[in-house]
């Protein structure tokens, strides 16, 4: 009788563990989630507001940029130390913290001056630019089994929210009467949610830091400088940064120049954003059941080549789909760049790592880029060399996506 009663309660010990997994695993879904929805958001609604920024306070054009330069700089310069943060306080904790900073970067920038609006761009940058790094780790180590899906829940996430504060930072700062600071400020309810939700992971952070203790002791001894498949999904992850930050800047200059209307050329810059949507869900979970993603990077490839070429010889009457193929084809790129992070390392520190060194070298890219690209348009008067830029880029995105899209791990390879 009594190893009945033994029986009965070792089941019942395993039912309510079960329930309680289950439990903690939809909590840091919802948690990657709403930190996910901030990640573009508080970027991508300053760039129709600038000019309203720059007339407001008084700035120079030059100043103006700074205020969508300054978070990408942030990234390029402070991803390389955000995993021996996750190292050595968890990776819970520095999110958690990433995100209080991202509410107070949020709520600064929002203040009248321009010390403030500096300030605070440069603390959400900060703050973003470590959710960057480590949640693509997290999923790895959290949901190892479903890499692919839960990329794909957390780009959709932050691509969807990054083209809705697109679209609405107009309408609330002239529409509703919040100005500008009310257009970037509400941001920060939103980043404030994800804090709520964020704070159940604390419960168990020590208990995973611990188990993977020895891990990283030994991951610590890595260096991806020196790896040729790092330094291939690195390069990937630049140049696919690099050219959406292109046409996020110049597409609707390039548009209006070949005689599309200033609404009409904001619309097909939506539609390129909305366009990659499906496929920052889709891509990860396919790339997830494939053990080369070698086919998905020549798709890649093609629909930019397609797409760029088409703005440079295919005319105006095929415009929306050369935006579309552009769009497609970015979405693309995006997923392999974030999967690729999981899929060339054997665990979440390793992942946290890459995932710092390829984010740095392409958010520079990133910074770089959009000048690059103007400058060579004052220089020749003309989008045609840089357009050209954009087919090399695409080229070598097919040549390091071949490497990075083998089935091999960066400690493993030289």
């Amino acid at each position: 009788m009594s190893s009945q009663n033994q029986f009965g309660k070792d089941q019942h010990t395993k039912s309510n563990s079960k329930i309680r997994n289950q439990s903690a695993s939809w909590l840091i879904i919802l948690g990657i989630i709403f930190i996910a929805t901030n990640l573009r958001a508080p970027l991508t609604s300053v760039g129709p507001l600038v000019g309203l920024i720059r007339d407001n306070m008084h700035l120079s054009n030059t100043l103006a940029g700074m205020i969508t330069t300054l978070p990408l700089l942030a990234f390029a310069f402070f991803s390389p130390f955000v995993p021996k943060l996750g190292r050595k306080y968890g990776f819970e904790l520095v999110i958690l913290f990433s995100i209080i900073f991202l509410t107070v970067g949020i709520i600064l920038r929002s203040l009248s001056g321009v010390a403030y609006l500096y300030i605070g761009t440069a603390v959400l940058g900060f703050a973003i630019s470590v959710c960057n790094v480590l949640l693509p780790s997290l999923i790895k180590r959290e949901f190892p089994k479903r890499i692919g899906l839960m990329t794909g829940v957390y780009s959709i996430s932050m691509n969807l929210f990054g083209a809705v504060a697109s679209g609405i930072s107009v309408p609330i700062a002239m529409g509703l009467g919040f100005g500008w600071q009310g257009a970037l400020g509400i941001w920060g309810v939103l980043s404030f949610i994800s804090i709520l939700f964020w704070l159940p992971q604390m419960r168990h952070r020590h208990m995973k830091t611990v188990s993977t203790h020895q891990q990283t002791t030994n991951d610590s001894k890595l260096n991806l400088w020196r790896s040729a498949l790092a330094w291939q999904v690195t390069l990937f992850m630049g140049l696919q940064s690099m050219v959406f930050y292109v046409l996020i800047a110049w597409l609707p200059e390039i548009l209006k120049e070949q005689g599309i209307s200033t609404d009409q050329a904001g619309w097909l810059l939506s539609t390129m954003q909305l366009a990659l949507l499906p496929f920052t869900f889709i891509v990860p979970i396919i790339a997830g059941r494939l053990s080369s993603q070698r086919m998905l990077v020549t798709i890649t490839s093609i629909l930019l080549l397609m797409g760029t070429l088409g703005l440079l010889y295919g005319g105006s009457n095929l415009i929306v789909l050369w935006i579309i193929l552009l769009g497609v084809g970015g979405g693309f790129a995006f997923s392999l760049s974030m999967m690729f992070f999981s899929l060339r390392t054997e665990n979440a520190h390793q992942a946290a790592e890459l995932s710092g060194m390829a984010q740095s070298v392409g958010y520079l890219l990133a910074a770089v880029g959009p000048t690059l690209f103007g400058l060579l348009h004052d220089v020749t008067n003309s989008w045609t060399i840089p357009l050209l830029l954009l087919v090399g880029a695409s080229v070598l995105l097919f040549i390091f996506g071949l490497g990075a899209a083998k089935n091999r791990y960066v400690g493993s390879v030289k």
